[in-house]
C-alpha cells in the first residue's frame, strides 16, 4: 500500500509541508554548526584560561594562608553531592542542553587533563544557582573550585528566535495550503460538470477568471459543453423532423386504409396493416425516447409511491395487475414525466417478458439516504445473458418467442436512472423470474 496520496491536494500539502520542515531544519542546522557552536567554543577557550591562570597562583599560595582563602573561593576537598560530569538533558530545552553540552566539552578540552569539570544544577545547590566545579590545586592540594555558569553557557534567546521560526515556518504552510485551496477549487468545479455531463445534464458555464492554467482548462470545458449542446440541440431537431415526416405520411395511410374498402373485404389484411403502423409508430416514439434525455425538465417535489400506484392503476386498467408492497418514502426532487417513462418501460418489459408474478416493491435506505424501487417479474428471467450488456442500446433480450423491439427500453432507463444520480441493477429474482432495482438518492442534488 503506498503511502503517498493519491489527491493532488493532499500530494501538494505534503510537499509544502516537507519543504517547510527542510528549510527549517537546514536554516536551525546551518545556524548551530557555522555561528552558535564557534560562539560558545570561544567562550569556553577564554573560560578556560582564566581558570588555568587561576590555578597557577593558586599553586603559588602559601601554606598559611590557605584557611584564609577556601572560604573566599568556595574551595572544597570533596565534591559536593548532585555534581556530575554531564550536564542534565531536557527535551523540552532542548536547547538550552545543547548549549551546556558543548560548553562543557569545549572547556574540558581547553583544560588540563587534571583539571576535572563537573556540573551541578540548580535543584541540587544550595542557593538554587547553576555550577561549575573544577579541580583546582591550593598549595599544591587538589581543592575543588566552584565557579558560576557563564552567561554564554545559558539559553541567551535563541529558543526564542528559534519558535519564532517554527512560527513562521506554519504561517507559510497556512498560506500555502490556503492558496492550494484557491486553485484546487475550480478543479473541483470541473470534475463536478463532467459528473453532470456524463449524467446527462447541462453544467453552467464555467468561471475563467482563475489562474491561466486553469482558465485555460475551463475555457476548453465551456466550448466542449457549447458544442455538445449544440449538437444535441440538432439531433433533436433532426429526430423531430424525422418523426414529423413520418408519421404525416403514416396518418395519411390510416385515414386512406379506413375510407378505403379494403377493411370490409379483407379483414385480415388491416388488421396486420395497422399492427405494421402501430409497430413503427412504437419505434419511432422509443428513438425520441432515447435520444430526448429530460435533462431541461426541471425537478420538482413529489410522491414516488403516488406515482407508481398510479401506474399500476393503469395496467390493471388493461389486464395486467402488479401486486405492491409501498415502503415509506417521503418526497424528494425528481423529473415527473422522465420518471414516469422509466418506470413505465420497467413495467412494460415486466409484462412483455414476464407475463405473470408481475411485482413492485419501494422502501427507504436511510443508512445511504436513498429510495429503492424493485420491478419484478416471474417469467423466464435473464436467461443466463449478461446483465450489464442487456443495459447497452439495441441490445434485447430474450430468445424463441420472446417480443420484439428496439432494445432502447433498458437504455433509457439507465439514462433517465442516472440523470437522477441514481443506478439501475438486473437481477435473477429468487424462485425464478427476473427483477429490476432502482436507487435513487433522497437529496435530490443530482436531479437538479
Amino acid at each position: 500500500m503506498s503511502v503517498v496520496p493519491r489527491s493532488l491536494f493532499a500530494r501538494n500539502v505534503l510537499l509544502l509541508v516537507a519543504l517547510v520542515a527542510v528549510s527549517q531544519i537546514c536554516a536551525i542546522s546551518a545556524l548551530l554548526h557555522f555561528i552558535q557552536t564557534p560562539r560558545i567554543e570561544r567562550a569556553a577557550g577564554a573560560f578556560a584560561s582564566y581558570i588555568v591562570t587561576l590555578d597557577t597562583l593558586l599553586k603559588t599560595t602559601p601554606p598559611g594562608t590557605v584557611k584564609t582563602v577556601s572560604p573566599q573561593l568556595d574551595l572544597r576537598a570533596d565534591l559536593p553531592a548532585g555534581a556530575s560530569a554531564t550536564p542534565p538533558e531536557s527535551r523540552l530545552r532542548f536547547y538550552q542542553s545543547y548549549w551546556r553540552r558543548t560548553f562543557v566539552e569545549s572547556l574540558r578540552r581547553h583544560l588540563p587533563a587534571d583539571m576535572l569539570v563537573r556540573w551541578q544544577g540548580s535543584d541540587t545547590s544550595d542557593d538554587g544557582q547553576q555550577r561549575l566545579w573544577i579541580r583546582a590545586h591550593l598549595s599544591g592540594e587538589p581543592r575543588w573550585l566552584a565557579l558560576p555558569v557563564p552567561e554564554a553557557a545559558h539559553d541567551d534567546g535563541l529558543a526564542t528566535a528559534l519558535l519564532l521560526s517554527l512560527g513562521l515556518g506554519a504561517l507559510a504552510f497556512a498560506t500555502a495550503y490556503l492558496i492550494q485551496r484557491h486553485l484546487n477549487r475550480p478543479l473541483a468545479d470541473l470534475a463536478d460538470a463532467a459528473r453532470l455531463v456524463s449524467a446527462g445534464g447541462e453544467p453552467g458555464v464555467l468561471p475563467t477568471d482563475g489562474p491561466t492554467e486553469i482558465a485555460q482548462v475551463s475555457g476548453a470545458f465551456n466550448r466542449m459543453t457549447a458544442a455538445l449542446k449544440e449538437a444535441e440541440a440538432t439531433r433533436a431537431l433532426m429526430l423531430a423532423g424525422v418523426s414529423h415526416d413520418i408519421r404525416t405520411p403514416m396518418t395519411k395511410l390510416r385515414l386512406a386504409m379506413a375510407m378505403s374498402s379494403v377493411p370490409s373485404t379483407d379483414a385480415a389484411f388491416a388488421a396486420s396493416a395497422e399492427g405494421y403502423l402501430d409497430t413503427i409508430d412504437t419505434i419511432l416514439q422509443q428513438f425520441m425516447d432515447y435520444a430526448g434525455s429530460g435533462a431541461k425538465e426541471t425537478p420538482v417535489v413529489g410522491d414516488l409511491n403516488a406515482l407508481i400506484a398510479n401506474l399500476a392503476a393503469d395496467f390493471a386498467g388493461l389486464g395486467h395487475e402488479f401486486a405492491l408492497d409501498l415502503g415509506e418514502i417521503g418526497p424528494f426532487p425528481f423529473r415527473p414525466i422522465s420518471m414516469m417513462r422509466m418506470l413505465m418501460n420497467l413495467m412494460q418489459n415486466a409484462v412483455l417478458y414476464g407475463v405473470v408474478g408481475l411485482e413492485v416493491r419501494t422502501w427507504t435506505d436511510r443508512q445511504a439516504n436513498t429510495a429503492c424501487v424493485v420491478i419484478a417479474d416471474r417469467g423466464k428471467g435473464l436467461g443466463g445473458q449478461d446483465p450489464e450488456a442487456l443495459k447497452q442500446p439495441f441490445k434485447r433480450g430474450g430468445g424463441e418467442g420472446q417480443p420484439k423491439g428496439t432494445g432502447l427500453g433498458l437504455a433509457i432507463v439507465e439514462r433517465i436512472a442516472r440523470l437522477h444520480g441514481g443506478t439501475l441493477e438486473l437481477r435473477a429474482r429468487e424462485g425464478g423470474g427476473a427483477q429490476s432495482c432502482i436507487v435513487l438518492p433522497l437529496s435530490g442534488d443530482a436531479a437538479r
